[in-house]
């Protein structure tokens, strides 16, 4: 049996995504939503998440690319002298890893955040991290210790299959070092289940991240395995949107989510639709 969840991340960034997001629910197959609960836009976003119950949503834990919930002189080894993340993503990660200090603080901005989403009265469909930085053993440790106490049931788990990817194009730079990730991968899957969280078998958007476009939709949906798929991408109604990531596709990506031929295709092919929260039931 094929299942597939289809994610959009970034939720509350701003104004054009979140319309993006919304539409591609509304109008296209996307079944879920990852939100920024800090991010300029979120409150927007939770107000559009209320009119459209059926639309899951869930945490993206943000800890790079954007600023904390928590006052910055309460988590001063996370931000810069602006007050906004650390963008060193490996040195961050080696701090979190090594000085109690930093894990407590990282600690607290992590739950800071659960809490900021608990009080959207949202209902929590899954948890991930901005950049994927929840695949670093510590947070991922912390996310689903933390993430259970608010109800988390599900996360999502990155591993994204080389071999699949390989059968559309030809190799790229990312394609090359996914392998690299598996035991990462492994352990955050461990991490997860041990507390009772529900994962993805695999995902797809790590290698063509930014440029999830119809093509790639449709090569995807006809080879997609058995089991649990994620699709996640970043849409946007256009691409000029604050903070906009060089060479993100972000228009092409929600025109793909609204394409009538990836949803004829989905059906086509006898794909089940899904959520996170429905894999834990």
């Amino acid at each position: 049996m094929k299942r597939l969840i289809v994610t959009a991340d970034d939720f509350g960034a701003s104004h054009p995504v979140n319309e993006a997001i919304e539409r591609a629910h509304r109008e296209g197959v996307l079944t879920c939503t990852s939100l920024m609960v800090g991010a300029p836009a979120a409150a927007d976003a939770v107000e559009r998440a209320k009119r459209i119950p059926s639309l899951k949503v869930g945490l993206h834990v943000v800890l790079v690319d954007g600023r904390p919930v928590l006052p910055a002189d309460e988590v001063p080894d996370l931000v810069a002298q602006d007050g906004a993340f650390r963008d060193d993503m490996a040195w961050q990660g080696a701090r979190m890893f090594f000085l109690p200090r930093v894990r407590r603080q990282l600690a607290a901005e992590i739950e800071a955040q659960f809490r900021a989403f608990a009080g959207t009265g949202l209902a929590l469909d899954h948890v991930n991290a901005h950049r994927h930085f929840h695949m670093h053993p510590t947070i991922a440790g912390l996310i689903a210790r933390i993430g259970r106490r608010f109800g988390a049931q599900a996360g999502r788990v990155p591993k994204e299959p080389v071999d699949v990817l390989r059968g559309i194009e030809a190799a790229n730079a990312r394609m090359r070092l996914l392998p690299l990730l598996d035991p990462f991968m492994a352990l955050l899957r461990w991490r997860f289940r041990r507390q009772g969280l529900a994962t993805n078998d695999r995902v797809f958007g790590l290698a063509w991240t930014g440029a999830m476009t119809e093509a790639r939709w449709l090569a995807l949906i006809e080879r997609l395995p058995d089991g649990v798929s994620e699709i996640y991408c970043h849409p946007a109604v256009t691409d000029a949107i604050p903070g906009a990531v060089p060479g993100y596709r972000y228009a092409d990506e929600f025109a793909a989510l609204v394409s009538a031929r990836v949803k004829a295709a989905i059906a086509a092919n006898g794909i089940e639709l899904t959520s996170f929260s429905e894999l834990a039931r």
